[in-house]
């Protein structure tokens, strides 16, 4: 039974009307609660806004003067505009492991390798390859414009691809994925009293020590190498270790290896033919590898499956290797047609695909045994992590004009002519080994390694000398300067996975508080070319050819000296906010 409501004394409400009103006040309380609650929890769960933190990873002095000397320029352009600023240093083995292969950076200065065909840049930026370690695309940049403007550069020849570049180079430019700084020279130190016929332009390829002309019967070439890391490490597939290295080009043999004009010739290749879609190519018969095992066909088949994936098909996981990702990718299919003899099926254009002749050719039964998962006792090893990437490779055994002889890490190299090589047979006209054996001795700095070339120690400085070493450089009636525009370049990497590099207005902003004519002058004295765009300069079209400033992104100011107001503007227009002197974004 429904019962009939009863009038309140006090404010003339039924019990039914009351218990209403009060369950009614209680909604109002709550409802009124719950608007509470809600302006609290807008207010307290919104993210607090912090001045916006960057690291700008690079080596100290000792590893690359330049470099650390770029870094300390920007972050105090970036401290202008309100941003804090660390630098990290680490060692060069460190250094190239964060960018590289743990890709744990903000933002990074460095020298890359660079190269002479622009199709280095498929493997820089394409986004197949963000995630991958190695010098392929360490921005984990993406841009499906950009990747069909890296397709198109590779399947054409001639105009069309000269067309296709100068497309690609303008997105790239107006993207900024990274920043180009500089070509430096490269500036090295030789005896002419002990060898003649040096070629400044092949010093940094295995070219460059083939042919020299003893004086006295010098026998044993002595050369001061900077960088250490050659007397650790002899893996010709390792990112850490290898970059422009012509001892280990010496060690190993490619098919083909371009000459002292750059361009591309037979090597241990015979000849090779372009049929359309394939590169038909002829080996040198009656070749072995420093231990005496024949090279064949199969070995240049096992080379390119290899680079493509070094666990061979083992891992669920591909393991790529982290050098000469983008020559290899050209590689559809190859067919073995006898011992000398294959068929290596492309899917690029021609200029494109002998890019696949200039990769090391490794023996098979050396390195399939390392296609097995790396393991180290009481340590997880990330997936896809081969013996092939980590192992030292020493004694390294290749099929090059020298062969390994002895190391002491930190102290030296020594390579001994190999008598066997096909460039020593009178029937081949090809530059060869003339001296019986190779020292590289390690010296961390470019005056002690003047120094030694000075006193008669050493015959040429192998690693190119320090800017600031430059004008302490005479010539004599024994030693000759000898200068060469670099392949590499020096740069800015930005980490394009996360806020704030994956903003490219951001990137822009950051691309205009460097000056590049400035730090030319100032950081490499002169000896350098400041860059819009990384390529040679055949390949440069005119909008990004660098005059007295970057075209695209000119640097806020004039003489290094920042224009601090005109730079924060261009962080509020790309959607940055200042409170105070601070540039801040969401915690």
């Amino acid at each position: 039974m429904v019962s009939e409501p009863t009038a309140d004394e006090d404010t003339g409400a039924s019990s039914s009307g009351r218990r209403a009103f009060l369950a009614s006040a209680g909604v109002g309380l709550s409802v009124a609660t719950a608007g509470c609650l809600r302006e609290f929890r807008s207010a307290v769960n919104r993210t607090r806004l912090e001045q916006l933190s960057v690291s700008i990873t690079t080596q100290p002095a000792d590893g690359d003067r330049q470099a650390i000397q770029i870094a300390r320029r920007l972050a105090d352009n970036l401290e202008a505009v309100g941003i804090d600023v660390s630098v990290p240093l680490r060692s060069r083995e460190e250094f190239l492991r964060d960018i590289l292969i743990n890709h744990d950076f903000d933002i990074y200065v460095g020298r890359h390798p660079g190269d002479t065909d622009p199709d280095f840049l498929y493997e820089t930026l394409h986004s197949r390859y963000g995630e991958e370690a190695g010098w392929q695309n360490p921005f984990g940049y993406a841009n499906t414009i950009v990747d069909d403007l890296l397709e198109t550069q590779r399947t054409t020849d001639g105009d069309q691809r000269q067309q296709a570049v100068g497309d690609l180079l303008d997105a790239v430019a107006a993207e900024q994925p990274f920043v180009p700084i500089c070509r430096p020279t490269d500036v090295r130190l030789v005896r002419t009293d002990r060898f003649d016929g040096w070629h400044a332009d092949a010093l940094s390829t295995r070219i460059g020590y083939l042919d020299l002309e003893p004086v006295d019967d010098a026998s044993t070439l002595r050369g001061t190498v900077i960088d250490a890391r050659v007397s650790k490490n002899l893996n010709p597939i390792s990112a850490e270790y290898r970059g422009k290295d012509p001892l280990v080009d010496l060690l190993y043999d490619s098919l083909a290896t371009r000459d002292h004009e750059g361009t591309l010739i037979p090597w241990l290749a015979t000849d090779w033919e372009w049929d359309g879609d394939a590169l038909l190519v002829s080996l040198r018969r009656g070749h072995t590898f420093h231990d005496g095992e024949p090279v064949t066909a199969h070995d240049v088949a096992f080379t390119y499956r290899f680079l493509e994936d070094t666990s061979l098909g083992s891992s669920d996981v591909l393991a790529p290797t982290p050098r000469y990702r983008g020559a290899i990718a050209a590689v559809d299919s190859v067919d073995i047609e006898s011992d000398h003899e294959l068929r290596i099926g492309v899917t690029t254009g021609e200029a494109v695909a002998q890019r696949v002749l200039a990769v090391p050719i490794l023996p098979r039964h050396r390195w399939e045994p390392r296609a097995e998962q790396a393991t180290v006792r009481g340590v997880r090893i990330a997936q896809g992590t081969t013996e092939a990437l980590i192992t030292d490779n020493v004694p390294p055994v290749g099929s090059g004009p020298f062969e390994f002889h002895d190391r002491a890490e930190r102290e030296h190299l020594t390579l001994e002519r190999f008598g066997d090589h096909f460039t020593a047979r009178d029937d081949v006209s090809l530059p060869s080994a003339t001296v019986d054996r190779l020292r590289a001795q390690i010296d961390p700095r470019s005056p002690s390694a003047i120094s030694l070339l000075e006193t008669g120690d050493s015959d040429i400085t192998m690693s190119p000398l320090e800017a600031y070493v430059y004008d302490d450089l005479e010539e004599s009636a024994e030693k000759r300067v000898l200068e060469t525009p670099s392949e590499g370049f020096y740069h800015v990497g930005f980490n394009t996975r996360s806020a704030p590099f994956a903003n490219p207005y951001v990137r822009r902003a950051v691309a205009r508080l460097i000056d590049e004519a400035w730090l030319v002058e100032t950081v490499f004295e002169g000896y350098a070319e400041p860059l819009a765009t990384p390529v040679a300069d055949e390949w440069t079209p005119d909008s990004l050819v660098f005059e007295e400033a970057d075209p695209v992104v000119p640097f806020f100011g004039e003489d290094g000296d920042l224009d601090v107001s005109a730079a924060r503007s261009a962080f509020e227009a790309a959607g940055y906010r200042y409170d105070g002197d601070k540039l801040v974004v969401r915690e």
